[in-house]
């Protein structure tokens, strides 16, 4: 089965400036594919493009084997999207909202009305479905967005960071119902800025910074090749000697380490791990935990803020 989304050397300019610098990549139908990447890397500008809803400067981007160049409408009739700002009709009911929505698509009325019956009973809004949309928690919208999206019963649905600015309950009945929707084969594009979605949600992804494509792999594959096995923090105070601590640590192999402020972070991939003997006494208190995609993403694109 060919890929449902094939990326080949996407760009997008807005006059001198490249948002989207080359990238390609493909989405494997039935998976969940993530887009991770600081604020300005290009995500939900991949996204618009593989929405058709903003022309590509260079490249091919397929969607469902369609050119999003040339077939824009007939690729949005396919597409789910979950946009990053709450765009429902706070006027609206619950109900009223998809119902209004399915017109979009010339849904029948009766098939209009079963999914949405289905969709509210699904993300658990079905008693809220005679209420307005403004007297809903934070929670609820977000899942009446996502009930909205698949509306018309994509083949892609796209979410741009679909759970930013939700409490932690919230956050994890969301992704309860994503990897419900994933088991039953929906294919879903993620972008996320929580590595913890990321690496509950995905079975690839790639990481942009600047626009390209900086590494793509399964969360586990990216954690073991950049991260190792074990990663332990270093907390040196405003005037320790990182230095002292290498020196201590020259001997070990299979060892890489960064230094970000005052905290000296060691990557060890061997499978016994770090010796803690070898710290004693360093520093103002040492960490050792398990490796992470948050550590991936920060080792390929940089500890700073980013505009």
């Amino acid at each position: 089965m060919p890929p449902l989304v094939v990326a080949r050397g996407i760009v997008k300019r807005y006059g001198a400036f490249t948002a989207v610098d080359g990238i390609s990549f493909h989405v494997e139908e039935g998976e969940c594919f993530g887009i991770l990447g600081p604020n300005g890397a290009g995500k939900t500008t991949t996204v618009r493009l593989m929405a058709a809803l903003s022309p590509l400067t260079a490249g091919q981007l397929l969607v469902d084997g369609l050119d999003v160049s040339r077939h824009g409408r007939q690729v949005r009739a396919r597409l789910g999207l979950v946009p990053q700002h709450d765009n429902l009709d706070p006027e609206l009911t619950v109900w009223q909202n998809l119902r209004v929505f399915s017109r979009y698509y010339d849904i029948p009325r009766a098939v209009a009305e079963e999914r949405a019956a289905e969709l509210l009973e699904f993300f658990h809004l079905q008693d809220r479905s005679r209420q307005r949309v403004e007297t809903l928690s934070a929670g609820m919208r977000r899942r009446l967005i996502i009930a909205r999206a698949l509306i018309n019963a994509p083949r892609l649905l796209v979410l741009d960071e679909p759970t930013t600015g939700l409490d932690p309950q919230a956050r994890h009945v969301l992704w309860q119902r994503l990897r419900q929707l994933k088991a039953q084969g929906v294919t879903m594009v993620l972008t996320t800025h929580y590595m913890e979605e990321a690496e509950q949600l995905c079975d690839r992804l790639v990481i942009l910074n600047e626009g390209r494509v900086v590494v793509e792999g399964s969360p586990q594959a990216l954690v073991e090749r950049y991260a190792g096995r074990e990663v332990v923090e270093v907390h040196l105070g405003l005037d320790g000697d990182g230095e002292q601590v290498l020196a201590r640590l020259a001997g070990v192999g299979d060892l890489s380490w960064e230094r970000a402020g005052d905290v000296l972070f060691l990557y060890v991939r061997g499978e016994d791990g770090l010796d803690p003997a070898l710290l004693r006494g360093v520093g103002e208190r040492v960490v050792f935990r398990r490796p992470n995609l948050e550590d991936v993403f920060l080792r390929l694109t940089g500890r700073g803020l980013t505009e």
